[in-house]
């Protein structure tokens, strides 16, 4: 989990106008999970961040703004 978040911290300390994000709370508990999601769509809010993510958890990505589902690399749906 400390990796995890020394990760997130370096990605943001040169403020990108971008964040790819492959499974970003995949290593880390429930608790820590929330913080670095509410951490990353503050980001995205406060300083226009664009902000894409790949994740398998369904929670996770019911808190984000636009959802695609893939499968076999296309594009089925756009919401949950």
């Amino acid at each position: 989990g400390e990796c995890q978040r020394v990760a997130v911290a370096r990605a943001l300390i040169n403020n990108p106008s971008l964040i790819l994000a492959d499974e970003p709370t995949g290593s880390l508990d429930n608790n820590n999970s929330k913080e670095l999601v509410n951490l990353l769509k503050d980001v995205n809010k406060r300083f226009g961040t664009s902000l894409v993510m790949v994740t398998h958890n369904t929670l996770l990505a019911k808190e984000m703004d636009k959802v695609y589902l893939l499968n076999d690399g296309r594009i089925i749906r756009t919401e949950i």
